[in-house]
């Protein structure tokens, strides 16, 4: 599976002690029944989903790249962490562009300008 992380990684709560062992299971394909992944939309016309890391391991997603920006710990916890990016994302620029505006923070991590 092609997994790359947000430099700013939104993390539940109960899940922030144990993110980089998620992270890891995540790359390795392993089970993780209550994890959820929210990434960056297949689709250019729509900016976040979200998918039970169960649903991953199926074979359609092995060569499909995602773009993670959260792990949520279960489907309501998934529900919650975007409603808070994109309220978090909202208060900054006072605009919806939650792609552009993930893509262009990463792409300034990328450079070392964050």
């Amino acid at each position: 599976m092609q997994m790359t992380f947000y430099f700013d990684l939104y993390v539940s709560e109960e899940l922030e002690k144990k993110k980089e062992k998620v992270c890891r299971k995540l790359l390795e394909n392993k089970a993780q029944p209550s994890i959820y992944v929210i990434t960056l939309a297949q689709g250019r016309q729509n900016h976040l989903e979200f998918y039970s890391s169960l649903l991953l391991k199926q074979h359609i997603y092995e060569d499909t790249p995602l773009f993670v920006v959260g792990i949520a710990n279960g489907y309501d916890d998934a529900v919650y962490m975007i409603e808070q990016i994109v309220t978090e994302i909202y208060e900054k620029t006072k605009g919806t562009d939650i792609r552009g505006y993930i893509e262009k923070r990463q792409k300034e991590y990328e450079e070392g300008r964050v």
